[in-house]
């Protein structure tokens, strides 16, 4: 997109109970697929999440009806959502920047890896390797609990000196590849439904010095060929639906001893998704609850 003349940016909003935050967060990327972020009023209890475009946006009648079922699914599996409207309004550029270097600031992983912004100074301890994410220009940061979780799930399995395949479903802004590909694991596979992403995400991976060790392609999972090459890990950042739905494709790349980490779930559909894959023979090895989501990573016997 062209960057308004004037050096302003719109934004997309809606107010929403402090509780929601998180899961309205998740279906304003899924439904605008653009930087997303939220700020809270401790004393009203109320959030404000908003996206942020270079040019004004229009809100087609299929984003509207995607985001009120969005809204209707987030109620039934019991927040309060409260009947958040959508509005739009033009925000100088210079405040558009510093809000998101008020509200990102780096983390760690463990002593392995350093996500950071573009802006910050931190530097790495020895051994750690950095990862420069800029909010602004991608939807998918490591701020969020359930991207942190498979970050922190990456370096657990990484088995340093023996070659692993890596594929991440649902890339986003390729975050999970790039990191894949610091850690050691190759080959690096990473796909997702919308060509915006791999763009966003061969921009990140190009800045980070790693596009020649990534294989980024557009792929829906529902139609991801059973055959091919057997990943040591896959990571699977999706809804609930499609976990279920595209399981056996899914898991007929993973290799025997491998581990899928799947993420992107409430924990109030966490239960149906478990018996799925535990009916598929894979074992529960690492689980957590942060704040409404519910991350999991399971084991294929060798």
């Amino acid at each position: 997109m062209t960057r308004d003349k004037k050096g302003t940016v719109w934004k997309i909003a809606a107010h929403i109970p402090f509780e929601a935050e998180e899961a309205v967060i998740e279906l304003f990327q899924r439904v605008f697929t653009q930087p997303t972020c939220s700020y809270s009023d401790t004393e009203t209890g109320i959030s404000t999440v908003t996206a942020y475009f270079e040019e004004k946006p229009y809100i087609s009648g299929a984003k509207r009806a995607a985001f009120a079922a969005g809204i209707q699914r987030i109620h039934k599996c019991g927040l309060n959502v409260g009947h958040p409207k959508l509005s739009v309004r033009k925000l100088p550029q210079q405040d558009w920047a510093e809000s998101w270097k008020r509200h990102f600031h780096p983390i760690e992983i463990g002593s392995a890896l350093l996500i950071k912004p573009s802006w910050s100074k931190r530097r790495p301890k020895k051994g750690q390797a950095t990862i420069i994410i800029d909010p602004g220009l991608s939807f998918g940061t490591g701020q969020h609990p359930t991207t942190s979780f498979c970050l922190q799930e990456l370096v657990a399995h990484r088995k340093p000196g023996i070659e692993q395949a890596f594929l991440d479903i649902g890339t986003g802004s390729g975050i999970l590849a790039i990191a894949a590909a610091r850690l050691g694991y190759a080959p690096v596979d990473a796909f997702d439904f919308d060509p915006e992403a791999i763009r966003i995400a061969s921009a990140n991976a190009k800045r980070n010095r790693v596009l020649n060790k990534l294989h980024l392609f557009e792929q829906d999972v529902t139609k991801l060929p059973p055959a091919g090459l057997k990943y040591s890990v896959i990571c699977a950042n999706l809804i609930s639906n499609l976990l279920i739905n595209a399981r056996n494709r899914i898991l007929a790349r993973l290799a025997p001893g491998g581990v899928i980490v799947i993420a992107g779930v409430l924990k109030t559909e966490f239960h149906t998704v478990r018996r799925a894959y535990e009916n598929a023979g894979l074992r529960l090895v690492a689980s957590r609850i942060q704040k409404e989501w519910q991350s999991a990573s399971f084991l294929r016997h060798a």
